[in-house]
């Protein structure tokens, strides 16, 4: 059996592949983006989903293909996102090829909760994904889980692991209760409905067995973690709004928080459902958090990763900060120092296109970094460009390598520094 799976290097999309490919299915993945994981089988299909509106977009790949599983979803509008794009016109062209193309076996990811309320772009885009697929002439499933967890860390699954590492946790006000769901249990579903025989025509919230306020589910993991009980403080309403609004601004520059605007507004309703209608159809009996986690004991690498969760941001916040400001002080306040101190080198008649070059570049470095899509290329040329200042400048000026406050000795930190956010850049 041939199975086209959009998203399929989220969380969900990743894993279903994974499994799919296991248990002997052909797998042609549709990725937004080159860069996914190694995977074994069929060439990836790289296709913008957002951009991808026309039946005519999605007809080449659907020849051979016996079922579609729709993971693709996006949390917020971006530059490089749109909700309406993947979650309604996207899916919605693809829905229609589908239909035109014969594949009758349809199954799509949307999010619990939306067919009752649409607080955001985000679920409301998904309701309109949901009923494009209703509307089409298919063997149609439509899955609704809670927020998904499991053993890989991503999305709420990374955000959980982050704070539960914390020496104190911050609780967000107004957050409603979740009923997390565990990604083994929506796997199973996937590969259920993936059968000849298997009912269609649904639409299933998948839910956990337990609505859990976010504190507690923060515990468990916590606890997992091998770490005593937290403190905990809820965050007043100005600081909790300026937190989303700070995720929204790393948005802007290709970043994915999980904490952004549409995330405030839906995490007010919680993501609480009903699960009796899945488990009758599928006979899948939901597992808790607590037993999920209990099954799977933390390993260090698990814990390196929970205290690196927020350390992350604060490296790709300093960094272009670090850059930046060196070149906007070279080329204010610091000027004269700057040019004092190629005055009788061997550059000295170049000293001051010296400084004004080496700021620019330090600008530049800064801000490669800070934009997500160009800061891998970015660090790599802030390592060169602090290596060339430690050999140039040994060159120059070595007696500087003795200074006091050692200038060139802090070189040594910030390269290391450097190769650290190489290590941790990867998001998925």
């Amino acid at each position: 059996m041939r199975v086209l799976v959009t998203g399929a290097s989220g969380l969900i999309g990743a894993s279903l592949c994974a499994r799919l490919a296991a248990d002997g299915y052909e797998i042609v993945r549709v990725l937004h983006r080159a860069g996914a994981a190694p995977f074994r089988g069929l060439p990836p299909v790289l296709l913008d989903m957002a951009k991808a509106l026309q039946t005519q977009d999605w007809s080449p790949h659907l020849i051979g293909i016996d079922a579609v599983v729709n993971c693709a979803g996006v949390l917020q509008d971006s530059a490089q996102e749109s909700t309406g794009g993947v979650h309604a016109g996207g899916a919605s062209a693809l829905f229609a090829a589908c239909e035109q193309a014969g594949v009758r076996k349809v199954i799509h990811f949307s999010a619990i909760g939306v067919d009752r309320l649409q607080p955001s772009a985000f679920s409301a885009t998904k309701l309109a994904g949901d009923q494009a697929l209703m509307a089409r002439d298919l063997d149609w499933v439509i899955l609704r889980p809670s927020v998904v967890l499991g053993r890989p860390a991503f999305g709420a699954s990374a955000l959980f692991r982050g704070l539960a590492a914390l020496p104190l946790l911050p609780v967000m006000p107004s957050t409603g209760r979740l009923q997390v769901v565990q990604l083994d249990d929506v796997i199973a579903t996937v590969l259920h409905f993936l059968r000849p025989d298997s009912a269609s025509h649904l639409a299933l919230d998948l839910a956990g067995p337990e609505a859990l306020p976010m504190r507690k589910v923060v515990g468990l993991y916590r606890r997992w973690l091998g770490s005593r009980p937290a403190g905990e403080f809820t965050l007043p309403g100005s600081v909790a709004a300026g937190l989303y609004r700070v995720g929204d601004a790393a948005a802007l520059l290709g970043w994915r928080p999980p904490m952004r605007s549409n995330a405030a507004k839906e995490i007010v309703r919680g993501a609480v459902g009903d699960p009796q209608a899945w488990i009758t159809a599928t006979g899948i009996q939901p597992s808790s958090l607590e037993a999920a986690l209990k099954l799977n004991p933390a390993t260090v690498q698990e814990r390196w990763f929970a205290r690196l969760y927020f350390v992350k941001p604060a490296i790709f916040t300093v960094l272009p900060f670090f850059w930046i400001m060196t070149g906007i002080i070279s080329l204010t306040t610091g000027w004269r120092r700057g040019v004092d101190l190629l005055v009788g080198t061997a550059i000295g008649p170049l000293a001051e296109p010296a400084v004004i070059a080496g700021a620019l570049a330090d600008m530049a470095v800064g801000a490669l970094i800070a934009w997500r899509p160009t800061s891998r290329l970015g660090l790599f040329g802030a390592i060169a460009v602090a290596l060339f200042y430690a050999i140039v400048g040994t060159m120059l000026r070595p007696e500087l390598w003795n200074e006091p406050l050692g200038p060139f000795l802090k070189i040594l930190p910030i390269l290391v520094l450097h190769f650290v956010a190489l290590a941790v850049l990867e998001e998925r």
